[in-house]
């Protein structure tokens, strides 16, 4: 399989009033996992339904509701883990973590602290033709959602929408490798990617079907050590991401040239002041005394139902870049462009299928591409199909209509 060459780009330098500063950033994006029942019950996941419409017994934590695991979510996870080139653990379990808020009615949530379906991995983050970040995944857990609280209803009172609880999520944990804001937004760009080629979430920001707790620190240029973090959560925005890393960043080292000490905290990001808010000190694992869930048994997987599901991955964004840019000629910016969502990749490749590679992508970029942003269409409402392209570029090529007759004719 071809691979694509790239450098490393050096770390984003932060002048200072008495120095030059760096930032350490790692992410643990949620996603919501692509299925239409739950993790523990078989409630609906449909975005949308009436508030309180999709909670089943087990959901409400009604008395003597036990909890059954959704093989296809635990299917979902390992199929995320082999995308990201990361180890399935065979074994797993699950976990109890205990905090009481008004929408978590069982309160506490399961999810897996000590031993994760899925370990290590990488993510490789284009910044650019021949500038890439590779990022390292730490592990990815499986986990229930909570519901939602809804505060702006009623002057006086707060409700409670039980529908996203027990939604099954995937916490995917990346180590401290990345070192801008940019590069923080490209990880999440490119994992929703990732995961959307795969089938395994839909990654829909708008619905809170991925969403990104984005850790920043900051030390002196060039030193290898980590300072202290500060965890800002709940990110729904690749805008927003990188406002919030580069305000947080400049008020560390803020508090740092001034002599002081950097808490760390979990905070929020307001994107009315463009600024972080501190919502409270950060918790240890031992403060939501996690232990076993003694409602469910452990997960083992067999080798061989992980080798299937491995079989039938799909090929994923970078291994078919590298293959557009081999077998077609075309640079690695056309091919970043044909493949940043599997829809686009079929769209032209079935234009591209016995006919020149590199004037097929000239044609559905340029051409296609160019008018449905005009129009502010999406690919899939395009009025003209791929059999429609493929025959007006076999009539420029042969000469029976020159260029520019064929761009009339498309328009």
């Amino acid at each position: 399989m071809a691979e694509l060459a790239y450098r490393e780009p050096e770390p984003k330098i932060i002048p200072g009033a008495r120095g030059d500063w760096e930032m350490v950033i790692g992410l643990e994006v949620h996603a919501q996992v692509s299925s239409e029942a739950k993790l523990f019950s078989g409630a609906s996941t449909a975005f949308g339904a009436v508030p309180n419409s999709n909670v089943s017994l087990v959901d409400a934590a009604m008395p003597g509701m036990l909890p059954v695991i959704n093989g296809f979510c635990v299917e979902q996870a390992v199929r995320t883990g082999l995308g990201l080139k990361a180890k399935i653990n065979r074994f797993s379990r699950f976990d109890r973590k205990n905090y009481f808020y008004p929408d978590l009615p069982q309160g506490y949530q399961i999810s897996q602290l000590y031993h994760p379906v899925v370990g290590a991995g990488e993510v490789l983050v284009d910044l650019g033709p021949g500038v890439a970040r590779k990022v390292r995944i730490h592990h990815i857990h499986l986990e229930q959602d909570a519901g939602k609280s809804i505060h702006d209803m009623d002057p006086d009172l707060s409700f409670v929408d039980l529908n996203r609880t027990g939604v099954a999520l995937m916490e995917i944990v990346s180590m401290p490798d990345i070192r801008s804001a940019e590069e923080a937004a490209e990880y999440v760009r490119k994992l929703r990617q990732i995961l959307r080629y795969l089938g395994t979430s839909d990654g829909n920001m708008q619905e809170g079907n991925l969403r990104a707790d984005v850790n920043v620190s900051v030390r002196p240029r060039g030193s290898q050590e980590l300072g202290t973090r500060c965890e800002i959560k709940n990110m729904n925005s690749m805008r927003f991401i990188m406002q919030a890393v580069e305000y947080e960043a400049r008020r560390q080292i803020g508090i740092l040239e001034d002599g002081g000490s950097i808490e760390q905290e979990t905070r929020l990001y307001d994107p009315n002041r463009g600024e972080t808010r501190s919502m409270r000190s950060k918790e240890e694992a031992h403060d939501y005394r996690y232990f076993p869930d003694p409602d469910l048994l452990p997960l083992e997987l067999e080798q061989e139902w992980i080798d299937a599901i491995a079989a039938a991955l799909p090929e994923l964004p970078d291994a078919r870049k590298a293959r557009y840019v081999a077998d077609y000629g075309m640079t690695e910016y056309d091919a970043g462009v044909l493949t940043a969502e599997a829809e686009t990749a079929r769209y032209f490749e079935a234009v591209a299928g016995g006919r020149d590679g590199k004037q097929a992508a000239n044609w559905v970029i340029n051409e296609l591409f160019g008018r449905l942003n005009r129009e502010g269409l999406a690919l899939e409402a395009s009025p003209v199909g791929p059999a429609q392209l493929g025959g007006l570029i076999d009539l420029v090529g042969s000469g029976e209509i020159s260029g520019k007759i064929g761009k009339d004719v498309f328009e």
